[in-house]
């Protein structure tokens, strides 16, 4: 499926910043950010897992976007350490739900370093309403923030994964399985590495059920 999208440029706290858009004909239409891997070790809008999980928001009529974090391809500025690109996130949020007013749902969502990111943004955003998170790192990056989880949502991960070891990621899930009023679901991709490579579909598909199982258009 050809996604019918465009590139725009809108205003961040750095510059401008570079993003691919889709905007639903669908009345009251949700709305979903994508974010992209780490800056530095080649992540922008066009890795093929963000790709994916745009196309899955795409295919379930929600306007959707994703962006180039400061300092990637053509957005301006210089990677920060993720402060910048927490604010380059709120950013495109705050543009996404001006161009959408009247929005039903708002889910976020990141892969990798963009999955760091997009559980940054949700304990700062309350109107947001579910996350999708694809291979966080909680071996790399402290997730203690997370405290409590504001709202629920999906963690995807590889189960070969060779950059994050399954105890972190089982740690993570017994934190985020004790707290109350949420649910956040773990799905494991049998045979996948951090990339799913050659895996990327059963990414699709899992990440496709969710948002399906969980989505009200009101």
């Amino acid at each position: 499926m050809k996604i019918e999208n465009k590139e725009i440029f809108i205003p961040g706290p750095s510059g401008r910043i570079q993003a691919k858009y889709f905007k639903s004909k669908q009345a009251g239409a949700p709305v979903a950010l994508v974010l992209h891997p780490h800056p530095q070790y080649g992540g922008t809008m066009n890795n093929r897992i963000v790709y994916e999980i745009y196309n899955c928001f795409y295919k379930n009529k929600f306007s959707v976007i994703r962006i180039n974090f400061r300092g990637v391809e053509k957005s301006d500025g210089i990677f920060d350490n993720g402060q910048g690109e927490l604010s380059d996130a709120a950013a495109a949020l705050d543009w996404l739900e001006k161009e959408n007013p009247g929005y039903t749902q708002c889910w976020v969502s990141g892969f990798s370093f963009g999955a760091l990111i997009c559980m940054q943004l949700i304990m700062r955003r309350p109107e947001v309403n579910k996350f999708i998170a694809i291979s966080p790192q909680p071996n790399l990056y402290d997730f203690t923030f997370l405290s409590p989880c504001p709202i629920s949502g999906l963690v995807v991960y590889g189960k070969n994964d060779e950059l994050v070891q399954t105890d972190s990621i089982l740690s993570l899930k017994k934190k985020l399985s004790m707290q109350k009023n949420i649910e956040v679901k773990f799905d494991s991709i049998s045979n996948a590495n951090h990339f799913y490579k050659n895996k990327e579909k059963d990414l699709a598909s899992a990440t496709d059920r969710y948002i399906k199982d969980k989505i009200t258009l009101l």
